[in-house]
C-alpha cells in the first residue's frame, strides 16, 4: 500500500528553543489513524505544523501523496496544503456571529467553489459528523462538542486526503472526547482518510491504528 506520508529525518531548530526535532521518521497510509504522543514541548505541534506545511524543516525528506512538498515553490505549498490536507485544532475557530452552514462553506468560497455547488458538499460534510439538523444554528449556540464536531466538518468538506488534528479534544469532556474519537475512526475507514493527531491523553490514543511517542526530539 503507499504510503500518504512519508517523512525522513526531519530536524528543526529556533532560535532560543534549540533543536525540537532531532531526525524524525514517520509512516502514514491511507485510511490510517496514528497519535502522536509526548510530554509539552517535546516538539509534537512542530512536527504537525511540518506535515502541514506551514513550517519548512531544517533538514530531512518528506514526501506526502507522492509529491516532495519540500520541493515545492510557496504558492504550490499552499494549494497543496488547500487541496489535500484539513486541519482540526483544539480551539475550533469557528465564526461564532455566522451559520453552521457558512462556517464549513467558508473552505468552499476560498476554492471558488461555485454555489450551486457548496450545498450538497456542505450537508454532506455535516451529516458525517451527526449534525444536519443544525445546518441554520448560529455558531454561538452550540455546544463546545457541536462547535468541534463543525470543525471537523469544514476539515473535511474539501474532501482531504490527510488530516492533521492538533489537541482536538483538549477542550472536551470525556464523553464528547470519546464521540470524536469514533468520528476519527468512522471517517478513516468510510473515507480512506489518514489522520495524525496530537495528543497527551492516553485514552484517546487508545482508538487510535498506530501511536507514535515523541521524546527529546526523536520517535521511542
Amino acid at each position: 500500500m503507499k504510503h500518504v506520508i512519508t517523512a525522513r529525518q526531519l530536524k528543526k531548530s529556533y532560535a532560543g528553543m534549540g533543536q525540537v526535532l532531532k531526525g524524525v521518521d514517520l509512516t502514514v497510509t491511507p485510511g490510517e489513524f496514528v497519535a502522536v504522543m509526548g510530554p509539552s514541548g517535546c516538539g509534537k505541534s512542530t512536527l504537525l505544523h511540518l506535515l502541514g506545511l506551514l513550517h519548512s524543516p531544517d533538514s530531512g525528506s518528506l514526501r506526502m501523496l507522492d509529491t516532495d512538498v519540500l520541493a515545492l515553490a510557496a504558492d504550490d505549498a499552499t494549494m497543496f496544503r488547500r487541496d489535500h490536507v484539513g486541519f482540526i485544532l483544539q480551539s475550533n475557530n469557528i465564526f461564532s456571529h455566522t451559520t453552521v452552514y457558512e462556517n464549513i462553506e467558508f473552505p468552499l468560497a476560498c476554492r471558488a467553489v461555485p454555489r450551486p455547488q457548496r450545498r450538497g458538499l456542505v450537508e454532506a460534510a455535516l451529516a458525517a459528523v451527526g449534525l444536519g439538523h443544525k445546518m441554520s444554528a448560529w455558531g454561538n449556540s452550540l455546544s463546545g462538542g457541536e462547535q468541534q464536531r463543525v470543525a471537523i466538518a469544514r476539515a473535511l468538506v474539501n474532501k482531504p486526503r490527510i488530516v492533521l488534528a492538533d489537541e482536538p479534544t483538549g477542550a472536551l469532556d470525556n464523553a464528547n472526547s470519546r464521540a470524536l474519537m469514533e468520528s476519527f475512526r468512522h471517517i478513516c475507514q468510510r473515507d480512506n482518510v489518514a489522520i495524525v493527531m496530537v495528543t497527551h491523553d492516553s485514552g484517546m490514543a487508545r482508538y487510535c491504528h498506530t501511536v507514535y511517542t515523541l521524546e527529546d526530539g526523536v520517535f521511542v
